[in-house]
């Protein structure tokens, strides 16, 4: 064998290593699930994030063959839930579902996270969008967003408006459209929704952010009424409720929050996907599309690498929102 040849020789054997591998891997994403695969969410039971998942994994289920088993772990900000994925083996059967504050905020409100969403978790995609509506006591003065601004004109500080919690995303929009608009109001924070939206409907607080679902009750039972919505375009299930620049508001000014499943980080990329591509056929099947508009939900799958963009765009949003209200939690 002269020279040429023995180092051709030794190329091969050192490269076949690297074939092995990859070719494992490639087999192996192609056999992807071979047995239960479990998604840990920080979502409670019954929520309608939590509804949503269930009805995606249980097509999962059917369409890749293997149980997709969701294993709720509410609390702690959701770290409970994060911090179990994060220290799971990165195989593809054990994934995580979350709302974008914990992927996005959370990194600016808390100093020290028990997670790195970027570092320690590869996107999926997300599962739907929720928009967020204007909400006012059914029999408030204020017919326009514009109203509003004008009352917080005249008033800095005093007019008051609710979400759910400080940091939550009616918080932050709310924060984000006084920005824009250039007024100031006072933020009063709720721990149930049902409080919430009696205390817009009792006139107690001006008005609050709230998706269909949190506001539900309280508008079918007619003691809200829904002002504008803070979609680009009028929902095709809501054609008399104007966006909020139509309603007088900032020109441009949207809100939205969205729910995505990730995965631990060295998940191998043919399983992350096939994940992606199960995931969006589910989501943007016709009875799934029909089934997220009793919540006001769009379905709202994207690419790994747009789900990641998507988190650092957002994260980028609030920043200077959170820096100026100076929202710090630890």
């Amino acid at each position: 064998m002269n020279k040429n040849n023995r180092l051709y020789f030794i190329a091969g054997l050192l490269a076949l290593p690297l074939a092995i591998t990859l070719t494992t891997t490639a087999a192996a994403s192609e056999e992807y699930p071979q047995r239960p695969v479990r998604i840990i969410t920080v979502f409670p039971t019954g929520a309608g994030p939590d509804t949503v998942l269930r009805l995606a994994a249980d097509r999962l289920s059917r369409s890749l063959g293997k149980q997709f088993i969701v294993e709720n772990r509410p609390g702690g900000n959701g770290f409970i839930a994060l911090t179990a994925a994060k220290a799971a083996t990165p195989d593809g059967y054990t994934l995580a579902y979350a709302s974008g504050s914990q992927l996005t905020t959370h990194t600016l409100v808390y100093s020290k996270l028990p997670y790195d969403p970027v570092k320690d978790f590869r996107p999926v995609t997300p599962l739907f969008r929720n928009s967020f509506f204007i909400v006012v006591g059914a029999n408030s003065s204020f017919k326009t967003v514009g109203d509003i601004i004008a009352a917080a004109k005249a008033a800095p500080g005093k007019l008051a408006y609710a979400s759910e919690f400080v940091g939550s995303p009616g918080h932050l929009g709310s924060l984000t459209l006084a920005a824009a608009a250039g007024v100031q109001m006072s933020h009063v924070p709720f721990r149930e929704t049902l409080q919430l939206f009696n205390a817009v409907a009792n006139n107690e607080v001006a008005w609050a952010f709230g998706s269909a679902a949190t506001a539900g009750p309280a508008l079918q039972a007619g003691r809200v009424r829904l002002m504008a919505i803070g979609t680009p375009a009028r929902l095709p299930a809501y054609p008399d409720v104007p966006t909020v620049p139509q309603s007088g508001g900032p020109a441009g000014y949207t809100l939205d929050a969205w729910t995505a499943v990730i995965a631990p980080a060295a998940v191998p990329s043919p399983v992350i996907t096939k994940l992606n591509k199960a995931i969006s056929e589910v989501m943007l099947d016709a009875d799934m599309r029909q089934r997220l508009t009793v919540f006001g939900y769009e379905p709202w799958p994207m690419s790994p690498a747009d789900t990641g963009r998507l988190i650092g765009s957002d994260t980028a949003r609030y920043a200077k929102i959170i820096r100026e209200a100076n929202l710090k939690f630890d």
